[in-house]
């Protein structure tokens, strides 16, 4: 590298006492080199990756979230639906019970008014 560089920065870079060596300097920045070797240029491979477009990211957001929202939805109305049908379930069993009640009441009053004749 060292032959790369002109004379004059050589020159005052090997001159230079140590304290100044250690301390970096504009020149010793200029030093650096920006150059690629043939190696590094062929083993740049180029691919090429299509973005996820806005309109097919969009889509696909949409639909995920409807059918997400959609399965919430569905669990939560099968649930309500089973509570309902539990609750419907007990009045029509109290129902019966108090079909079957006044049922015997209005037996016992007709054999009363059987007797009573």
């Amino acid at each position: 590298m060292a032959a790369r560089l002109p004379t004059a920065l050589r020159t005052l870079t090997i001159t230079r006492p140590a304290a100044y060596v250690l301390k970096p300097t504009i020149s010793q920045e200029a030093r650096r080199s920006f150059q690629t070797s043939r190696r590094l240029l062929a083993d740049a491979v180029v691919t090429t990756r299509r973005p996820v477009g806005a309109f097919r990211g969009t889509l696909f957001g949409f639909l995920l979230g409807s059918v997400l929202a959609g399965g919430g939805l569905y669990y939560y109305v099968i649930d309500e639906y089973k509570v309902s049908n539990e609750l419907l379930t007990e009045d029509i069993y109290a129902l019966q019970a108090a079909v079957q009640r006044i049922e015997g009441y209005v037996k016992t009053l007709e054999e009363d008014v059987k007797t009573k004749k």
